[in-house]
């Protein structure tokens, strides 16, 4: 491209060039031999009048002062008379290189005044080298923009293939290089807002497979603690077929994950909100959990308002308090109490410990992806947060110490069926 560049700027210069320099050279060789004709020509004039007013003074032609007068002249001079009168001052020139202008007047006085046309030449041909000269110039100097503005272009250029092959290459880093030529800039700021849309589309490809990875986690524990539960009951037959009813319900919690968070990453979580009885999902989550909290010695409780229903997913909210509550059980201490309450037409889910509780420093970011204050991955509470707002709610930290987190939905059903139970699950 830069080879094409240069010749075609050199080519269009060259034209202009020609176009301008030859009728330059012809205009000036004309207005050189003008002027010496004209110069002639008032040679011969004014000659002719001093011949004739000599005459009138009856003094005769001094050649000297002709030679003197007109240095580098051939004059020739023929007055009528008896005999007639003939004066010649200087040297004749070559006959093809003689230039003559002559002057005659009534009274039969003729003057003729040459001169060398190699003089005249001479400055023709030095007028005719400068404008060579200046066209040269101006070649050279249209070569040195044609190489300026081959660089201009083809650099940019080259370096707009790379951030398009790096691209390419996954390296999704916007360039922001600009370059003051409008159609470059434009094509460097598309790449570079295709870089971004590809960057953030690679960001929600990691976030969903480590969300998928965290989601997944909670209920595979729960149905590994059911499989655990039937294999060290193996000897009474009514208790491994309650586990393995549970692990049964583990298992298509499971399943429900797995289609929520398809959902999630196709954007349609709201299309797929439903009507939630928050009992039936509350007294699954403490049948899912009362194991783990037993094996170590802790209690789950439930109180507040029974009879709630919420708008939202079911497999969304049960993955919010399976998050709070394993939350509780790794980095809480003491007794896990669930409350249920309606406020301001939202229901109201809380789940608190009787444990150290939050930092300060951490209590502000404790949503934040991959904060943690003890170890963790610092992502279930930031999912847990984004699969509140899915469904049209939200899930905020109420209290630092002892830690309280309250999930907040909306309401639907009949106060009517409300009615308030304190006590362990």
């Amino acid at each position: 491209m830069r080879r094409r560049l240069l010749s075609s700027t050199l080519l269009v210069a060259v034209i202009g060039v020609l176009l301008l320099g030859i009728p330059l050279g012809v205009a000036v060789n004309r207005l050189i031999e003008e002027e010496a004709t004209q110069e002639l020509s008032s040679q011969a004039k004014s000659l002719l009048g001093e011949v004739e007013y000599a005459r009138i003074q009856d003094q005769p032609i001094d050649p000297e002062q002709l030679k003197r007068k007109y240095p580098d002249r051939y004059i020739q001079i023929y007055a009528k008379g008896t005999p007639p009168q003939v004066t010649t001052v200087g040297a004749e020139p070559p006959e093809n290189h003689k230039m003559t202008q002559d002057a005659q007047s009534e009274n039969g006085v003729y003057v003729a005044v040459s001169r060398d046309k190699t003089e005249v030449e001479r400055e023709v041909r030095a007028w005719l080298l400068l404008i060579l000269a200046l066209a040269a110039a101006a070649l050279a100097v249209a070569v040195g923009l044609a190489i300026v503005q081959s660089r201009r272009l083809t650099l940019p250029l080259s370096d707009l293939a790379m951030i398009a092959e790096r691209l390419g290459s996954g390296d999704a880093r916007p360039s922001k290089h600009r370059y003051g030529i409008q159609e470059l800039d434009r094509v460097a700021e598309v790449l570079d807002r295709s870089a971004t849309r590809i960057s953030d589309l690679l960001a929600r490809e990691r976030e969903f497979a480590t969300d998928a990875s965290h989601q997944l986690r909670t209920p595979l524990t729960g149905l590994t603690m059911r499989l655990e539960e039937i294999v060290a009951a193996a000897h009474e037959p009514g208790i491994v077929k309650e586990e393995g009813e549970a692990a049964i319900v583990q298992a298509e919690r499971l399943t429900a994950v797995i289609d929520e968070l398809l959902a999630a990453a196709r954007r349609q979580r709201h299309a797929q909100t439903e009507v939630v009885e928050l009992d039936d999902l509350l007294d699954q989550q403490f049948i899912e959990w009362g194991p783990a909290f037993r094996r170590v010695g802790r209690q789950l409780k439930l109180s507040g308002t029974r009879g709630l229903q919420a708008v939202g997913t079911g497999g969304g909210i049960s993955q919010v308090v399976s998050t709070l509550l394993e939350n509780s059980l790794e980095h809480g201490d003491g007794t896990v109490t669930v409350t249920t309450s309606d406020k301001d037409r939202s229901v109201l889910v809380e789940v608190a410990d009787e444990g150290e509780g939050i930092p300060e420093d951490l209590a502000p970011r404790v949503f934040e992806r991959n904060v943690s204050g003890a170890g963790g991955t610092g992502l279930g509470l930031t999912l847990a947060r984004a699969l509140a707002a899915a469904d049209g709610g939200r899930l905020e930290l109420v209290r630092p110490r002892p830690a309280a987190f309250a999930l907040f939905l909306r309401q639907v059903g009949d106060p009517g069926r409300k009615r308030v139970v304190s006590g362990p699950a």
